[in-house]
Protein backbone atom coordinates (compact mmCIF):
# COMPACT_ATOMS: atom_id res chain seq x y z
CA UNK A 1 0.00 0.00 0.00
CA UNK A 2 1.43 3.68 -0.26
CA UNK A 3 3.12 5.58 1.83
CA UNK A 4 1.07 8.63 1.19
CA UNK A 5 -1.93 6.72 1.96
CA UNK A 6 -4.71 9.97 2.94
CA UNK A 7 -6.88 10.36 5.52
CA UNK A 8 -10.16 11.74 4.88
CA UNK A 9 -11.64 14.74 5.68
CA UNK A 10 -14.82 13.31 6.20
CA UNK A 11 -13.83 11.21 8.91
CA UNK A 12 -11.29 13.83 10.35
CA UNK A 13 -14.46 16.01 10.65
CA UNK A 14 -16.37 13.29 12.06
CA UNK A 15 -13.50 12.73 14.31
CA UNK A 16 -13.57 16.21 15.83
CA UNK A 17 -17.14 15.98 17.17
CA UNK A 18 -17.09 16.10 20.81
CA UNK A 19 -17.93 13.69 23.19
CA UNK A 20 -17.31 11.94 26.67
CA UNK A 21 -14.50 10.35 24.99
CA UNK A 22 -12.73 13.04 23.44
CA UNK A 23 -10.84 16.37 24.15
CA UNK A 24 -13.52 19.03 25.90
CA UNK A 25 -14.49 22.22 23.87
CA UNK A 26 -14.11 25.28 26.38
CA UNK A 27 -12.03 27.72 24.76
CA UNK A 28 -13.85 30.94 23.08
CA UNK A 29 -11.92 33.53 20.75
CA UNK A 30 -10.63 35.51 23.83
CA UNK A 31 -8.67 32.89 25.44
CA UNK A 32 -7.84 31.59 22.02
CA UNK A 33 -5.72 35.04 21.10
CA UNK A 34 -4.40 35.01 24.44
CA UNK A 35 -3.53 31.57 23.99
CA UNK A 36 -1.15 32.43 20.77
CA UNK A 37 0.01 35.06 22.40
CA UNK A 38 1.02 33.37 25.70
CA UNK A 39 2.68 30.93 23.63
CA UNK A 40 4.61 33.29 21.16
CA UNK A 41 6.35 36.33 23.74
CA UNK A 42 8.60 34.55 25.76
CA UNK A 43 11.99 33.12 25.03
CA UNK A 44 11.93 34.16 21.96
CA UNK A 45 11.94 37.80 22.70
CA UNK A 46 13.38 38.15 26.04
CA UNK A 47 16.49 35.83 25.23
CA UNK A 48 16.89 35.50 21.04
CA UNK A 49 16.38 38.41 20.47
CA UNK A 50 19.77 39.23 22.31
CA UNK A 51 21.64 36.37 20.57
CA UNK A 52 20.63 37.54 17.13
CA UNK A 53 21.45 41.08 17.87
CA UNK A 54 25.06 40.21 19.57
CA UNK A 55 25.90 37.07 17.46
CA UNK A 56 24.66 37.99 13.87
CA UNK A 57 22.40 40.70 12.58
CA UNK A 58 23.30 43.89 15.23
CA UNK A 59 20.91 46.79 15.42
CA UNK A 60 19.01 45.52 12.30
CA UNK A 61 17.66 42.25 14.18
CA UNK A 62 14.63 44.80 13.60
CA UNK A 63 14.92 43.76 9.97
CA UNK A 64 15.44 40.32 11.06
CA UNK A 65 12.03 40.51 12.57
CA UNK A 66 10.26 41.43 9.55
CA UNK A 67 11.93 38.72 7.28
CA UNK A 68 10.78 36.42 10.04
CA UNK A 69 6.89 37.83 10.60
CA UNK A 70 6.76 37.67 7.20
CA UNK A 71 7.29 34.07 6.59
CA UNK A 72 4.82 33.54 10.04
CA UNK A 73 2.41 35.52 8.17
CA UNK A 74 1.96 33.91 4.95
CA UNK A 75 1.84 30.25 6.97
CA UNK A 76 -0.04 31.96 9.35
CA UNK A 77 -2.77 32.48 6.28
CA UNK A 78 -2.46 29.31 5.72
CA UNK A 79 -2.97 27.33 8.91
CA UNK A 80 -5.99 29.67 9.51
CA UNK A 81 -7.57 27.96 6.12
CA UNK A 82 -6.56 24.68 7.38
CA UNK A 83 -7.76 24.95 11.04
CA UNK A 84 -10.90 26.21 10.13
CA UNK A 85 -11.62 23.71 7.65
CA UNK A 86 -10.31 20.69 9.84
CA UNK A 87 -10.82 22.08 13.50
CA UNK A 88 -9.07 18.70 15.58
CA UNK A 89 -6.30 18.65 17.51
CA UNK A 90 -2.68 18.08 15.81
CA UNK A 91 -1.76 20.81 14.01
CA UNK A 92 0.38 20.88 10.63
CA UNK A 93 0.25 17.01 10.91
CA UNK A 94 -3.64 16.58 10.65
CA UNK A 95 -3.31 18.97 7.72
CA UNK A 96 -0.42 17.34 5.89
CA UNK A 97 -2.41 13.80 6.53
CA UNK A 98 -5.35 14.53 4.56
CA UNK A 99 -3.40 16.82 1.80
CA UNK A 100 0.05 14.52 1.27
CA UNK A 101 -0.30 11.28 2.46
CA UNK A 102 0.51 9.33 5.73
CA UNK A 103 4.26 9.46 5.34
CA UNK A 104 4.50 13.23 4.96
CA UNK A 105 2.32 13.36 7.47
CA UNK A 106 4.91 11.42 9.80
CA UNK A 107 7.57 13.10 9.14
CA UNK A 108 5.93 16.51 10.11
CA UNK A 109 4.12 15.02 13.35
CA UNK A 110 7.84 13.99 14.16
CA UNK A 111 9.47 17.05 13.27
CA UNK A 112 6.85 18.84 15.65
CA UNK A 113 8.19 17.37 18.89
CA UNK A 114 11.41 19.27 17.52
CA UNK A 115 9.05 22.52 17.92
CA UNK A 116 6.98 22.01 20.92
CA UNK A 117 8.88 20.07 23.32
CA UNK A 118 12.15 21.13 22.12
CA UNK A 119 10.61 24.92 22.16
CA UNK A 120 9.02 24.05 25.71
CA UNK A 121 13.17 22.89 26.64
CA UNK A 122 14.59 25.99 25.18
CA UNK A 123 12.26 28.69 27.36
CA UNK A 124 12.56 26.58 30.34
CA UNK A 125 15.99 27.03 29.97
CA UNK A 126 15.96 30.66 29.95
CA UNK A 127 13.39 30.65 32.26
CA UNK A 128 16.02 29.11 34.81
CA UNK A 129 18.49 32.18 33.73
CA UNK A 130 15.84 34.73 34.85
CA UNK A 131 15.29 33.02 38.16
CA UNK A 132 18.94 32.84 39.17
CA UNK A 133 18.72 36.57 38.24
CA UNK A 134 15.84 37.32 40.13
CA UNK A 135 17.43 35.57 43.53
CA UNK A 136 20.56 37.87 42.71
CA UNK A 137 18.22 41.31 42.55
CA UNK A 138 16.28 40.23 45.57
CA UNK A 139 17.42 38.18 47.74
CA UNK A 140 21.58 38.83 46.78
CA UNK A 141 22.18 35.01 46.24
CA UNK A 142 21.88 32.36 43.36
CA UNK A 143 21.93 28.96 42.19
CA UNK A 144 25.50 27.15 41.89
CA UNK A 145 26.33 27.34 38.38
CA UNK A 146 26.57 23.90 38.42
CA UNK A 147 23.19 23.13 38.79
CA UNK A 148 21.65 25.58 37.01
CA UNK A 149 23.42 25.12 33.78
CA UNK A 150 24.12 21.85 31.38
CA UNK A 151 26.65 19.87 31.03
CA UNK A 152 28.47 21.54 27.90
CA UNK A 153 28.60 24.64 29.73
CA UNK A 154 31.26 26.62 31.73
CA UNK A 155 32.44 29.84 33.28
CA UNK A 156 35.42 30.69 35.38
CA UNK A 157 36.50 26.92 35.34
CA UNK A 158 33.42 25.58 36.55
CA UNK A 159 31.19 23.12 34.53
CA UNK A 160 27.53 22.65 34.71
CA UNK A 161 26.12 19.39 35.64
CA UNK A 162 22.29 19.56 35.60
CA UNK A 163 19.87 22.72 35.06
CA UNK A 164 17.84 21.97 38.37
CA UNK A 165 15.49 25.09 37.92
CA UNK A 166 14.43 24.46 34.17
CA UNK A 167 13.61 20.61 35.06
CA UNK A 168 11.17 22.00 38.16
CA UNK A 169 9.43 24.44 36.44
CA UNK A 170 8.58 21.75 33.59
CA UNK A 171 7.20 19.47 36.76
CA UNK A 172 5.18 22.41 38.11
CA UNK A 173 3.35 23.09 34.48
CA UNK A 174 3.04 19.52 33.39
CA UNK A 175 0.63 19.44 37.08
CA UNK A 176 -1.50 22.05 36.12
CA UNK A 177 -1.71 20.69 32.22
CA UNK A 178 -2.85 17.49 33.66
CA UNK A 179 -5.81 18.92 35.73
CA UNK A 180 -7.01 20.57 32.73
CA UNK A 181 -7.58 22.79 29.86
CA UNK A 182 -9.69 25.87 31.02
CA UNK A 183 -7.92 25.87 34.34
CA UNK A 184 -4.74 26.39 32.42
CA UNK A 185 -6.35 28.80 30.09
CA UNK A 186 -6.95 31.27 33.12
CA UNK A 187 -3.62 31.02 34.40
CA UNK A 188 -2.02 31.78 30.80
CA UNK A 189 -4.83 34.68 30.45
CA UNK A 190 -3.11 36.35 33.73
CA UNK A 191 0.22 35.76 32.33
CA UNK A 192 -0.39 37.25 29.10
CA UNK A 193 -2.20 40.99 30.61
CA UNK A 194 1.12 40.81 32.84
CA UNK A 195 4.00 40.16 30.38
CA UNK A 196 2.37 42.41 26.93
CA UNK A 197 2.13 45.31 30.01
CA UNK A 198 6.05 44.63 30.69
CA UNK A 199 6.71 44.76 27.09
CA UNK A 200 5.22 47.78 26.84
CA UNK A 201 6.81 49.45 29.55
CA UNK A 202 10.28 48.53 28.29
CA UNK A 203 9.03 50.18 25.09
CA UNK A 204 7.96 53.58 26.82
CA UNK A 205 10.35 53.95 29.14
CA UNK A 206 13.37 52.92 27.37
CA UNK A 207 12.88 55.15 23.99
CA UNK A 208 14.41 58.36 25.95
CA UNK A 209 17.37 56.00 26.35
CA UNK A 210 18.40 55.02 22.78
CA UNK A 211 21.66 56.09 21.80
CA UNK A 212 21.88 56.44 18.02
CA UNK A 213 25.81 55.12 17.91
CA UNK A 214 24.33 51.90 18.72
CA UNK A 215 21.86 52.04 15.90
CA UNK A 216 25.16 53.08 13.52
CA UNK A 217 25.78 51.14 11.34
CA UNK A 218 22.87 49.51 11.77
CA UNK A 219 24.20 45.84 9.90
CA UNK A 220 27.39 44.88 11.25
CA UNK A 221 30.09 45.52 8.65
CA UNK A 222 32.91 42.96 7.83
CA UNK A 223 35.33 44.88 10.11
CA UNK A 224 33.51 44.97 13.33
CA UNK A 225 36.62 42.85 14.95
CA UNK A 226 36.24 39.99 17.17
CA UNK A 227 34.57 39.55 20.95
CA UNK A 228 36.12 37.42 23.86
CA UNK A 229 32.95 35.68 25.19
CA UNK A 230 33.00 34.32 28.72
CA UNK A 231 33.74 31.09 27.84
CA UNK A 232 37.29 32.25 26.26
CA UNK A 233 36.26 31.83 22.23
CA UNK A 234 36.23 34.80 19.96
CA UNK A 235 33.70 35.53 18.12
CA UNK A 236 35.01 36.87 15.21
CA UNK A 237 32.17 39.01 13.20
CA UNK A 238 34.16 39.14 9.82
CA UNK A 239 33.59 35.30 9.61
CA UNK A 240 30.85 34.53 6.89
CA UNK A 241 27.29 34.93 8.32
CA UNK A 242 28.14 36.69 11.41
CA UNK A 243 27.49 40.42 9.10
CA UNK A 244 25.70 42.50 6.69
CA UNK A 245 22.61 41.36 5.10
CA UNK A 246 23.84 37.54 6.13
CA UNK A 247 23.60 38.18 8.76
CA UNK A 248 19.96 39.66 8.81
CA UNK A 249 18.89 36.61 7.41
CA UNK A 250 20.34 34.22 9.63
CA UNK A 251 19.02 36.93 12.64
CA UNK A 252 15.76 35.93 11.01
CA UNK A 253 16.27 32.50 11.54
CA UNK A 254 17.12 32.87 15.39
CA UNK A 255 14.62 35.32 16.14
CA UNK A 256 12.01 32.91 14.22
CA UNK A 257 12.04 31.37 17.32
CA UNK A 258 9.98 34.28 19.00
CA UNK A 259 7.37 33.51 17.08
CA UNK A 260 6.86 30.29 17.11
CA UNK A 261 3.83 29.87 18.91
CA UNK A 262 0.86 31.07 16.70
CA UNK A 263 0.72 28.10 15.09
CA UNK A 264 0.16 26.16 18.66
CA UNK A 265 -3.10 27.68 18.75
CA UNK A 266 -4.32 24.85 15.99
CA UNK A 267 -3.44 22.14 18.34
CA UNK A 268 -6.10 23.50 20.36
CA UNK A 269 -9.04 23.09 17.85
CA UNK A 270 -10.48 20.18 19.02
CA UNK A 271 -11.03 22.22 22.55
CA UNK A 272 -12.31 25.70 21.14
CA UNK A 273 -16.22 26.17 21.28
CA UNK A 274 -16.67 27.54 17.81
CA UNK A 275 -13.78 26.69 15.51
CA UNK A 276 -14.02 27.84 12.49
CA UNK A 277 -14.69 30.91 13.14
CA UNK A 278 -12.53 31.13 16.09
CA UNK A 279 -8.99 29.74 15.18
CA UNK A 280 -8.14 31.90 11.93
CA UNK A 281 -8.84 34.88 14.99
CA UNK A 282 -6.65 33.36 17.42
CA UNK A 283 -3.94 33.12 14.95
CA UNK A 284 -4.17 36.02 13.03
CA UNK A 285 -4.75 38.40 15.81
CA UNK A 286 -2.32 37.20 18.10
CA UNK A 287 0.58 37.23 15.21
CA UNK A 288 0.32 41.06 13.92
CA UNK A 289 -0.17 41.99 17.74
CA UNK A 290 3.31 40.27 19.01
CA UNK A 291 5.16 41.71 15.33
CA UNK A 292 4.27 45.41 16.10
CA UNK A 293 5.57 44.68 19.72
CA UNK A 294 8.68 42.67 18.30
CA UNK A 295 9.86 45.29 16.43
CA UNK A 296 9.88 48.45 18.89
CA UNK A 297 11.05 46.30 21.62
CA UNK A 298 13.94 45.08 19.72
CA UNK A 299 14.30 48.61 18.22
CA UNK A 300 14.23 49.88 22.03
CA UNK A 301 16.76 47.45 23.02
CA UNK A 302 19.37 47.37 20.66
CA UNK A 303 19.52 51.06 21.04
CA UNK A 304 19.97 51.30 24.93
CA UNK A 305 22.86 48.92 24.58
CA UNK A 306 25.89 48.20 22.02
CA UNK A 307 24.96 44.65 20.12
CA UNK A 308 28.37 43.58 21.27
CA UNK A 309 27.68 43.59 24.88
CA UNK A 310 24.86 40.55 24.04
CA UNK A 311 28.19 37.93 23.46
CA UNK A 312 29.58 38.87 26.69
CA UNK A 313 28.30 40.21 30.21
CA UNK A 314 24.89 40.86 28.94
CA UNK A 315 24.42 37.12 27.51
CA UNK A 316 22.06 35.67 30.33
CA UNK A 317 19.11 37.73 31.47
CA UNK A 318 19.79 40.00 28.72
CA UNK A 319 17.23 42.51 29.11
CA UNK A 320 17.26 42.97 33.09
CA UNK A 321 21.04 43.90 32.13
CA UNK A 322 20.20 46.40 29.71
CA UNK A 323 17.76 47.97 32.41
CA UNK A 324 20.37 48.27 35.26
CA UNK A 325 23.65 49.12 32.72
CA UNK A 326 21.90 51.84 30.92
CA UNK A 327 18.89 53.07 31.95
CA UNK A 328 19.61 54.99 35.55
CA UNK A 329 16.87 55.48 37.41
CA UNK A 330 14.81 52.45 36.60
CA UNK A 331 16.16 49.87 38.55
CA UNK A 332 12.67 48.99 39.55
CA UNK A 333 12.00 48.22 36.36
CA UNK A 334 14.81 45.45 35.89
CA UNK A 335 13.21 44.11 38.77
CA UNK A 336 9.61 43.83 38.00
CA UNK A 337 10.87 42.80 34.31
CA UNK A 338 12.69 39.63 36.06
CA UNK A 339 9.41 39.00 37.88
CA UNK A 340 7.02 39.47 34.43
CA UNK A 341 9.47 37.38 32.10
CA UNK A 342 9.64 34.51 34.73
CA UNK A 343 5.61 34.44 34.64
CA UNK A 344 5.90 35.01 30.99
CA UNK A 345 8.25 31.91 30.03
CA UNK A 346 6.11 29.85 32.34
CA UNK A 347 2.48 30.49 30.11
CA UNK A 348 5.33 29.66 26.74
CA UNK A 349 6.11 26.50 28.36
CA UNK A 350 2.28 25.78 29.04
CA UNK A 351 1.46 26.31 25.81
CA UNK A 352 4.08 24.28 24.37
CA UNK A 353 3.74 21.05 26.25
CA UNK A 354 -0.03 21.19 25.11
CA UNK A 355 0.52 21.84 21.88
CA UNK A 356 3.32 18.62 21.77
CA UNK A 357 0.70 16.50 24.02
CA UNK A 358 -2.41 17.09 21.35
CA UNK A 359 -0.21 16.52 18.83
CA UNK A 360 0.65 12.70 19.94
CA UNK A 361 -2.75 12.33 20.95
CA UNK A 362 -3.73 12.47 17.26
CA UNK A 363 -1.23 10.59 15.94
CA UNK A 364 -1.90 8.23 18.67
CA UNK A 365 -5.48 8.10 17.98
CA UNK A 366 -4.48 7.43 14.17
CA UNK A 367 -2.10 4.59 15.54
CA UNK A 368 0.73 5.84 14.18
CA UNK A 369 2.30 6.04 17.60
CA UNK A 370 1.43 3.44 20.81
CA UNK A 371 -2.90 4.68 22.32
CA UNK A 372 -0.64 5.69 25.96
CA UNK A 373 -0.39 8.66 24.45
CA UNK A 374 -3.87 8.86 23.59
CA UNK A 375 -5.21 7.91 27.31
CA UNK A 376 -7.63 10.72 28.97
CA UNK A 377 -7.83 11.37 32.91
CA UNK A 378 -10.81 9.56 34.28
CA UNK A 379 -11.63 13.06 35.29
CA UNK A 380 -10.46 15.82 33.87
CA UNK A 381 -10.11 14.21 30.29
CA UNK A 382 -6.63 15.15 29.32
CA UNK A 383 -4.16 13.06 28.35
CA UNK A 384 -2.22 12.56 31.68
CA UNK A 385 0.21 9.62 30.86
CA UNK A 386 1.53 11.58 27.76
CA UNK A 387 1.87 14.75 29.76
CA UNK A 388 4.04 12.69 32.32
CA UNK A 389 6.60 11.07 29.12
CA UNK A 390 6.79 14.46 27.64
CA UNK A 391 7.62 15.66 31.09
CA UNK A 392 10.91 13.19 31.04
CA UNK A 393 11.77 13.73 27.80
CA UNK A 394 11.72 17.72 27.80
CA UNK A 395 14.05 17.36 31.00
CA UNK A 396 16.53 15.60 29.34
CA UNK A 397 16.97 18.17 27.10
CA UNK A 398 16.18 21.68 29.72
CA UNK A 399 18.44 19.58 32.29
CA UNK A 400 21.34 18.46 29.97
CA UNK A 401 21.79 20.81 26.67
CA UNK A 402 22.21 24.09 26.64
CA UNK A 403 19.28 26.69 25.13
CA UNK A 404 21.60 27.99 21.83
CA UNK A 405 21.66 24.08 20.55
CA UNK A 406 18.06 23.45 21.55
CA UNK A 407 16.49 26.52 19.73
CA UNK A 408 18.53 26.00 16.47
CA UNK A 409 16.70 22.80 16.16
CA UNK A 410 13.61 24.17 17.34
CA UNK A 411 13.85 26.96 14.38
CA UNK A 412 14.55 24.54 11.89
CA UNK A 413 12.46 22.39 12.92
CA UNK A 414 9.61 24.59 12.86
CA UNK A 415 10.35 25.89 9.36
CA UNK A 416 9.76 22.95 7.85
CA UNK A 417 6.82 21.86 9.05
CA UNK A 418 5.67 25.78 7.70
CA UNK A 419 6.80 25.09 4.33
CA UNK A 420 4.80 21.46 4.02
CA UNK A 421 1.45 23.51 5.44
CA UNK A 422 2.05 26.10 2.68
CA UNK A 423 2.30 23.47 -0.03
CA UNK A 424 -0.78 21.37 1.64
CA UNK A 425 -3.05 24.31 1.17
CA UNK A 426 -1.79 24.79 -2.31
CA UNK A 427 -2.30 21.16 -3.08
CA UNK A 428 -5.58 21.25 -1.31
CA UNK A 429 -7.18 23.75 -3.81
CA UNK A 430 -6.25 21.35 -6.32
CA UNK A 431 -7.33 18.26 -5.23
CA UNK A 432 -10.35 19.54 -3.53
CA UNK A 433 -11.72 22.77 -4.71
CA UNK A 434 -14.90 22.39 -3.59
CA UNK A 435 -14.48 21.65 0.19
CA UNK A 436 -15.97 24.04 2.84
CA UNK A 437 -13.73 26.72 3.88
CA UNK A 438 -14.77 29.07 6.52
CA UNK A 439 -11.62 31.30 5.79
CA UNK A 440 -9.98 31.55 2.79
CA UNK A 441 -6.11 31.84 2.40
CA UNK A 442 -6.48 35.28 -0.08
CA UNK A 443 -3.91 35.07 -3.09
CA UNK A 444 -3.28 31.34 -2.16
CA UNK A 445 -1.32 31.17 -5.41
CA UNK A 446 1.00 33.99 -4.82
CA UNK A 447 0.77 33.05 -0.52
CA UNK A 448 1.40 29.66 -0.42
CA UNK A 449 4.59 29.11 -3.02
CA UNK A 450 6.22 32.37 -1.10
CA UNK A 451 5.21 31.22 2.32
CA UNK A 452 7.38 28.38 1.58
CA UNK A 453 10.25 30.50 0.17
CA UNK A 454 10.63 32.66 2.66
CA UNK A 455 11.04 29.76 5.13
CA UNK A 456 13.35 27.79 2.69
CA UNK A 457 15.71 31.09 2.83
CA UNK A 458 15.83 30.75 6.45
CA UNK A 459 16.33 27.53 6.58
CA UNK A 460 19.10 28.08 4.10
CA UNK A 461 21.29 30.36 6.31
CA UNK A 462 20.75 27.40 9.65
CA UNK A 463 24.24 26.30 9.68
CA UNK A 464 25.40 22.52 9.20
CA UNK A 465 25.23 21.66 12.50
CA UNK A 466 21.78 22.26 12.82
CA UNK A 467 21.03 20.31 9.45
CA UNK A 468 22.74 17.49 10.51
CA UNK A 469 20.78 17.10 13.70
CA UNK A 470 17.78 17.32 11.65
CA UNK A 471 18.83 14.68 9.45
CA UNK A 472 20.01 12.31 12.49
CA UNK A 473 16.69 12.94 14.03
CA UNK A 474 14.82 12.35 10.69
CA UNK A 475 16.11 9.10 10.65
CA UNK A 476 15.71 8.08 14.10
CA UNK A 477 11.41 8.99 13.17
CA UNK A 478 11.74 6.64 9.90
CA UNK A 479 12.75 3.76 12.40
CA UNK A 480 10.00 4.42 14.35
CA UNK A 481 7.36 4.89 11.65
CA UNK A 482 8.69 1.45 9.92
CA UNK A 483 9.10 -0.40 12.67
CA UNK A 484 5.87 1.05 14.70
CA UNK A 485 3.64 3.35 13.09
CA UNK A 486 2.97 1.73 9.44
CA UNK A 487 1.94 -1.50 11.27
CA UNK A 488 -0.69 -0.31 13.71
CA UNK A 489 -2.03 2.35 11.38
CA UNK A 490 -5.32 2.52 11.49
CA UNK A 491 -5.77 4.41 7.79
CA UNK A 492 -4.41 1.05 6.59
CA UNK A 493 -6.00 -1.00 9.05
CA UNK A 494 -9.90 0.60 7.83
CA UNK A 495 -10.20 1.45 11.60
CA UNK A 496 -11.07 5.49 11.20
CA UNK A 497 -13.98 4.59 8.78
CA UNK A 498 -17.09 6.17 9.09
CA UNK A 499 -20.75 5.83 7.62
CA UNK A 500 -19.41 9.18 5.19
CA UNK A 501 -16.00 7.31 3.93
CA UNK A 502 -17.13 5.72 0.43
CA UNK A 503 -16.31 1.55 0.85
CA UNK A 504 -12.87 0.62 0.16
CA UNK A 505 -12.65 -2.80 -1.19
CA UNK A 506 -8.67 -2.32 0.05
CA UNK A 507 -10.06 -2.27 3.77
CA UNK A 508 -12.29 -5.96 2.61
CA UNK A 509 -10.99 -8.62 5.13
Amino acid sequence: MSLFIKKSIQSLLAASAESDKSLKRTLGPTALIALGIGAIIGAGLFVRTAAAAGGNAGPAVTISFIIAAIGCALAGLCYAEFASMIPIAGSAYTYSYATMGEFIAWIIGWDLVLEYALGAATVAIGWSQYLNDLLMTFFGTSIPYEWSHSPFQSAGGVHGIVNLPAILIIFLLTMLLIRGTAESAVVNNIIVMVKVAIVLLIIGFGWQFINPLNHTPYMIPADAGTVKLSTGVLHDYATTGNHGWFGVLRGASIVFFAFIGFDAVSTAAQEAKNPQKDMPLGILVSLVICTALYILFSHVLTGIASYKEFLTQGSEASVSYAIRHHMPGYEWLAKLVTVAILAGFSSVILVMLMGQTRVFYTMSIDGLVPPVFSKLHPKHRTPYKSQWLFFVFVSLFAGFVPDSIVGDMVSIGTLFAFVLVCVGIFILRSTDPDLNRPFKTPLYFIVCPLGAIVCLFMIASEGWENWARLIVWLIIGFIIYFGYGIKHSKVRLGADKTPLDPPNPKFVD
